[in-house]
């Protein structure tokens, strides 16, 4: 059974507002019931979650109406922190939250930040808040910001384990143990088709031929990428695997799983090989299914050895319980 339904905007429909081409999409749907929709967080626009019901659509747009409600925005109270000393500090991040603000949002009025606020803008937060609490009441200035210095990133839609230094020295030492890949890091995906047990090993170039990420086989270019993969879960068209990483480049797993036929369930960008046509997906992922399970390290400063495990959050887990569930049928 779907999980959501597309509705591509028609020509005659451009200008239209939200609503009211809900219901002409949708007409066993009353007036209430489609505003529900909207303001219970069932709707995209794009890509992108909408809560508007008077939006005016434009042509090409691409409204998509999910079963299950899609997750809001990120608070800082959304990000558990798994350690933290004066160096550094381990947190895990939510899907759907940038690391840091790209450039061309830095403009953004304060009110614009706050509905979409960065990782690191609601780490600054939380240690603003820890701070606060420790000290006792001051008429002074007002404190300084917190130092946080990012020494790696995960996509936006990607959940997991991540590791920001807190001083110059921790972030000089974790950049050189991300640069010599002397981290461990293992992740966890829902990926189409039977995925045996593999080692990927590719060299990545940033434009395959068609403006994305991919492999190349010209001798003496790009970047040596290493996946290991593990399959933890057989199901029904689909494996839950493990992939553990020996280098970290820019989205390493999406484009080994992609490339060997196994695209990540939900996954939007490497959908295709080049000059080929998308694969399909029918798993109803409200994003790619990737989590950063495990992350461990030699602390930079006093040498003790970390690990921290997070596990599957709540949408990864209600999609393993729907395709499982599917499976026994």
């Amino acid at each position: 059974m779907p999980t959501f339904r597309n509705y591509h905007v028609s020509a005659q429909l451009a200008g239209c507002r939200l609503a009211a081409a809900l219901r002409q999409w949708r007409p066993e749907d009353s007036w209430s019931q489609v505003r529900r929709l909207v303001q219970h967080r069932h709707v995209q626009i794009n890509g992108n979650l909408c809560a508007d019901e008077a939006r005016p659509l434009k042509a090409g747009d691409v409204v998509k109406v999910w079963q299950e409600p899609v997750a809001g925005p990120a608070r800082a109270d959304d990000v558990q922190v798994s350690y933290l000393d004066a160096h550094l500090i381990v947190v895990e991040k939510p899907a759907g939250v940038t690391t840091l603000r790209h450039s061309e949002e830095r403009h953004w009025s304060e009110r614009r930040r706050q509905f979409q606020p960065t990782l690191d803008e609601m780490i600054r937060q939380i240690l603003a808040r820890k701070a606060k609490s420790s000290r006792p009441p001051s008429r002074g200035r007002r404190p300084e910001p917190p130092s946080l210095r990012a020494v790696h990133r995960l996509d936006r839609d990607t959940s997991g384990l991540m590791v920001f230094a807190r001083t110059a020295e921790a972030e000089r030492q974790l950049v050189q143990m991300f640069r010599k890949h002397d981290l461990h890091r293992a992740y966890l995906a829902v990926a189409h088709g039977r995925v045996e047990a593999q080692t990927i090993e590719s060299y990545l170039i940033r434009d395959r031929g068609d403006g994305l990420r991919g492999s190349t086989r010209q001798a003496g270019e790009g970047q040596r990428a290493v996946t290991h993969i593990r399959p933890l879960e057989y199901l029904d068209g689909y494996t839950l695997v493990e992939c553990r990483l020996e280098t970290g480049r820019t989205h390493q797993i999406r484009i080994h799983l992609a490339e060997a036929g196994h695209m990540v369930c939900g996954e939007k960008v490497y959908v295709r090989p080049l000059h080929g046509k998308a694969t399909p997906d029918h798993s109803g992922a409200q994003r790619h299914a990737l989590h950063a399970a495990e992350l461990g390290f030699v602390h930079p400063v006093t040498g003790q050895p970390l690990k921290f495990q997070m596990p599957l959050p709540d949408d990864m887990a209600r999609l393993l319980k729907r395709l499982r569930n599917t499976s026994s049928t």
